[in-house]
């Protein structure tokens, strides 16, 4: 009977790790089912790409414009802004020709023979006669600070730095070859820390300015300084964005920049941080619609029918959502709130009977009471997006620059990034030149001017 008891007994704990072992196994292949459209995963980790879909008749799309798009063909440029260069016959070849007061225009663009231009300040020197001291006239104010490189060269190498990814070995190459300047890497070192030291103030009001908006959309995104790993976090909203590293990924973050008593709506996916500062500080939030669709995606992969069918009845739900929230200027205000708010009952009711399948539960829990308001904000407040790709469309700069320059290496590194970023996003949202808001932040910085204000 001992014998048997033993058996028993064994038996119970292989069983015990065969069901862990399973366990595991089907949680791996879970990640690994996971793709760019039913997760949060980049595209660019989908190991085999969808193929792209072909055209009604089953022919092939071809390369460059598409019948029916508009031609878009450029304006010349200015008479004052060419050098004209004048094409004509001569005396012996115009014999029998009337010579006609109409010109053939063809406009060139060419690179000037001198590509920069070097100004030298000569500055009388005196002596004191009573002293013996030598000394010069004063520069013009502003000059010394720049050195070697002017405001607007310096602002080139910011430029080239931030906006366009380069290295400074490439810089330095750009220098060389097509400038014919011979630059340093230390000297084009120097040129970016002070560039960055003239968008400090920038950075810095645009962050005090945070806490009052009524609406900022927040995501993160890993960044690498020295090996260690850090998150660089992008606050958005209409009218600029900014960029700040920090060495966590939690919630203190949007304590800090937010603060505790922050009575806006915050816009973001379903990440813990998010969660727990709603949580902790009652903060209003709107998750991203985006996000929830794949998930459900997801679950609808799974092979059991009723917990496919369940997340199907979800996602057709959720397309009927979009379907009349784009299709908002076809309807009434009333009939259009009506509508959105018949979706989202039938989508409630769906959610909050889940089959029995972890996931699923998980996903209906979020939709419990008042909670599924988070996910619905939009519908009440205008000013609110649906989603949260605006946020994720800034910080595509942010993972091309982490891909070619592999992270910083001190503290002036992440500084400057965070700037140089934030310069770079607000820029494009305001359509204004990023060169010439870098030129002119330097120039008010170094003569001791209000800072530019990129507001």
């Amino acid at each position: 009977m001992t014998d048997k008891d033993a058996i028993i007994a064994q038996l119970l704990e292989e069983i015990k790790m065969l069901r862990a072992e399973i366990a595991m196994l089907k949680e791996k292949v879970a990640r690994l089912e996971k793709n760019s459209s039913n997760s949060s995963k980049p595209p660019s980790s989908d190991i085999v790409k969808p193929p792209k879909p072909t055209l009604a008749d089953g022919a092939k799309r071809k390369i460059g414009g598409q019948p029916g798009h508009q031609k878009f063909t450029r304006l010349p440029f200015e008479t004052e802004d060419v050098t004209p260069v004048l094409c004509e016959l001569s005396e012996h070849e115009t014999q029998g020709l009337e010579v006609l007061d109409e010109w053939y225009v063809f406009q060139q663009v060419r690179l000037p023979e001198k590509r920069y231009e070097v100004i030298e300040y000569r500055a009388r020197m005196y002596r004191d006669r009573l002293t013996g001291r030598k000394f010069h006239a004063p520069l013009p104010y502003g000059i010394s600070q720049g050195g070697l490189l002017g405001a607007d060269m310096t602002a080139l190498v910011a430029f080239l730095k931030g906006a366009c990814h380069a290295s400074y070995t490439t810089i330095e190459q750009f220098f060389e070859q097509v400038l014919h300047l011979d630059i340093s890497r230390s000297m084009l070192c120097k040129a970016t820390h002070k560039a960055s030291a003239a968008l400090a103030d920038c950075h810095n009001q645009l962050m005090h300015r945070l806490p009052q908006e009524p609406l900022v959309g927040v995501d993160e995104t890993g960044h690498h300084d020295n090996g260690k790993l850090h998150w660089t976090w992008c606050f958005q909203t209409p009218a600029y964005s900014v960029f700040y590293i920090a060495n966590c990924r939690g919630s203190e973050v949007l304590c800090k920049v937010l603060g505790n008593d922050y009575a806006g709506v915050v816009g973001c996916d379903y990440w813990a941080a998010y969660r727990k500062y709603a949580r902790l500080f009652d903060v209003r939030m709107q998750y991203c619609m985006a996000h929830l669709i794949r998930e459900v995606r997801f679950i609808g992969e799974h092979r059991y029918r009723r917990i496919a069918d369940w997340a199907d009845y979800l996602l057709n739900w959720l397309k009927k959502l979009f379907k009349t929230l784009h299709r908002k200027s076809d309807y009434l205000e009333q009939s259009f709130q009506w509508r959105m708010q018949q979706i989202k009952e039938h989508f409630l009711s769906i959610v909050r009977c889940p089959p029995d399948y972890k996931p699923a539960r998980l996903l209906a829990q979020r939709f419990e009471g008042a909670r599924a308001e988070n996910y619905f904000r939009f519908m009440t407040e205008p000013a609110v997006e649906a989603t949260n790709n605006g946020t994720e469309r800034d910080v595509r700069h942010t993972v091309i620059d982490r891909r070619v320059t592999q992270g910083t290496r001190g503290d002036a590194g992440m500084r400057w990034c965070e700037r140089i970023w934030t310069t770079i996003a607000t820029c494009k949202k305001q359509r204004r030149n990023v060169l010439d808001f870098i030129h002119q932040a330097i120039l008010t910085h170094w003569t001791k001017q209000p800072c530019s204000q990129l507001l």
